[in-house]
């Protein structure tokens, strides 16, 4: 895998763990996920997935607590 710059959101407490930074990967435009304590493991979509991704979890459909 090329060198990916990775960020983290900026709701981030900026300490270590518990956080999920992303990178994008042109040319492909994929966009990759890892989580902050485990970064060798890293799951790849693309920005349309993880837009719809977002999207439900912030309405609350998923099952999961919407975040506020």
């Amino acid at each position: 895998m090329p060198h990916l710059t990775w960020q983290k959101s900026s709701y981030s407490t900026g300490g270590e763990g518990e956080c999920i930074e992303l990178a994008a990967a042109p040319p492909s435009g994929h966009i990759h996920l890892r989580e902050s304590d485990h970064p060798t493991t890293i799951a790849t979509t693309t920005p349309h997935a993880l837009a719809a991704l977002i999207g439900v979890i912030k309405s609350g459909k998923s099952g999961l607590p919407a975040r506020r």
